[in-house]
């Protein structure tokens, strides 16, 4: 007989890494529109953090790097690498850590959060992307800071709203359909 924090565990694994793969096909998902192509891997980043908590979700996200840096191809368009991470979109790859982390922060404690705080806590967990992403896409490319904005926020900031509700909708659904309940989230 499994005892039931053993069998806890498992579920949480599995769902990391369920996790970090649906990040790698939301990379597959994208449109190239200059220097950071817009894509649907920040809504699966926000899931990952709702569903898993801050701690589990930055783990899942740092698997998915994990996967990239060894040469799966996971990142977007099909790339793969370490150059990725240090190139013009690697400040964004590393602020999906933040991201899944902050997003978790809206779940943390809370069995049932509402609508309101999973937007609030999305919401948050999409700026902080921008937080890290911005610098290093102007430190890379040499923009000054309205060029980086231009390129590197303004063009994701619809469809950052259109993913954080899509996101609080399958939150609330994967809850209340009780497919969460076997993930404690600590």
């Amino acid at each position: 007989m499994t005892d039931n924090n053993s069998l806890c565990n498992l579920h949480r694994l599995v769902w990391t890494a369920l996790m970090a793969a649906l990040v790698a096909v939301g990379a597959y998902l994208h449109l190239n529109i200059g220097p950071v192509p817009i894509s649907l891997q920040t809504l699966f980043v926000i899931l990952a953090g709702f569903v898993l908590g801050p701690k589990h979700g930055a783990m899942a996200i740092g698997l998915y790097l994990l996967a990239g840096v060894v040469g799966l191809p996971v990142f977007a368009g099909g790339k793969a690498g370490i150059g990725h991470l240090f190139g013009p979109t690697g400040g964004f790859l590393f602020g999906f850590v933040v991201s899944a982390w902050v997003a978790g922060l809206g779940v943390a404690g809370d069995s049932r959060p509402g609508w309101k705080r999973l937007a609030g806590y999305g919401l948050a967990a999409s700026l902080a992307t921008f937080v890290v992403g911005l610098p290093w896409l102007k430190l890379t490319l040499g923009f000054s800071w309205g060029k980086t904005v231009s390129v590197g926020m303004l063009p994701f900031v619809p469809g950052m709203f259109l993913k954080l509700a899509g996101v609080v909708m399958a939150y609330r659904f994967l809850a209340r359909s009780g497919l969460l309940k076997r993930i404690a989230q600590p």
